[in-house]
């Protein structure tokens, strides 16, 4: 039987399609195929509001502007513990690390301008709610760029901060900038849960068959690539922007891990507190009681 073909969009970033290059190439048997579009998460995010894909890899945090339209799907996406957003200044005078020292760092932020990838992204979710913990006089303006031109912007003055995802975790010093919070490490500090960035949702209206053979093929799509590494490489290199190929094998080992393969009872723990406590402080809607279960 011929599955007809789905529209889907997801980011170049080595994860991505590292995941999917077993199944965008037609490498899972019996499979739907797939018509792939390669965009930004802020891209991905509206193309999600708008209904315009069949699937899609979006932020969490955008799930609950969309859950009527699309289902979760309970693989294929980015969570992990160690992985999450940081926010990036300028290397500060004398780089002191006492907690005074470090006080004074954040207090930097209060009325500044920071760059970030997506004002619906869950890095700006868990920014925003880092920064009601700890910047207590506000964040100044926030401007709106692509992840990849962020890190210039810091270093040139730009801006005066920026928050920043992916493999800029790894290559953040090659600028010449200065951590000075890891969104992450407060999440998880705070909740004891694992971090939800990036979710793949497809539509509803597939219907339960379609939607369950989805999810079994990016579940294959993923073991696939576990198992033969190399048989992604030239997929993942020609979409990764000129990265420093180690660069991109620290990238997927640190997005693509076991609930990539599946949320599991841990990864949609996160993914209920993550929008719960954003809903009860103001800034997401507030999820239906059944909104994340998949058919």
């Amino acid at each position: 039987m011929t599955v007809e073909q789905l529209k889907i969009a997801y980011s170049p970033c080595p994860n991505d399609t590292f995941v999917f290059d077993a199944l965008a190439h037609g490498r899972v048997p019996g499979a739907p195929a797939l018509d792939v579009t390669f965009a930004d998460i802020d891209i991905t995010n509206g193309m999600a509001e708008r209904g315009e894909f069949d699937v899609l890899k979006v932020s969490y945090a955008v799930l609950p502007y969309v859950l009527e339209q699309y289902a979760l799907l309970p693989c294929g996406g980015a969570l992990g513990r160690g992985c999450g957003p940081l926010v990036l200044t300028r290397e500060p005078e004398g780089g002191g690390t006492s907690l005074l020292e470090r006080s004074r760092e954040l207090g930097r932020l209060t009325g500044r301008t920071v760059a970030v990838p997506s004002e619906k992204s869950t890095a700006y979710l868990l920014f925003r709610l880092w920064a009601a913990d700890t910047v207590r006089d506000g964040i100044g303006e926030i401007v709106v760029m692509p992840f990849h031109e962020i890190m210039p912007a810091v270093r040139d003055g730009k801006v005066d901060a920026g928050l920043v995802i992916h493999e800029a975790r790894f290559t953040y010093r090659n600028y010449g900038l200065h951590k000075l919070a890891d969104m992450g490490e407060h999440w998880e500090n705070t909740t004891g849960l694992p971090i939800p960035l990036g979710a793949i949702i497809a539509k509803r209206s597939l219907g339960e068959q379609r939607l369950r053979l989805l999810a079994d093929s990016i579940r294959a799509s993923v073991r696939a690539a576990w198992d033969d590494p190399e048989a992604s490489r030239p997929y993942v290199m020609e979409h990764a922007q000129e990265m420093d190929p180690a660069v991109a094998d620290q990238h997927i080992g640190l997005y693509v891990n076991e609930f990539t393969a599946d949320l599991g009872e841990d990864g949609y723990a996160a993914v209920r507190g993550l929008l719960t406590r954003a809903a009860a402080e103001g800034l997401v809607p507030p999820l239906g009681p059944n909104a994340l279960a998949f058919p």
